[in-house]
């Protein structure tokens, strides 16, 4: 919901998560899925360098997302 109101004051919005079917229901127009609940933006099974790489990739993502304005009534959903 906080993600609706955000983008209605016209600040975009990437909502990060792996349950992109609740980010899809409330409305979220710009979805980016993570890796897990609890490490969205991280994999602790990689090796740290692998990690950070991961990490960074998953943040340029998101990053080209936001330079990209979804047409009206579509959603931008990007899934690993």
């Amino acid at each position: 919901m906080i993600t609706k109101e955000i983008q209605r004051a016209g600040i975009p919005v990437i909502q990060v998560t792996n349950l992109t079917k609740i980010a899809e229901g409330i409305g979220a127009n710009r979805i980016l899925r993570g890796n897990s609940v609890l490490h969205v933006f991280g994999d602790p099974s990689l090796p740290l360098p692998s990690e950070k790489a991961y990490r960074e990739a998953h943040v340029l993502r998101a990053l080209e997302m936001l330079e990209k304005i979804p047409e009206e009534g579509h959603r931008a959903i990007i899934e690993e």
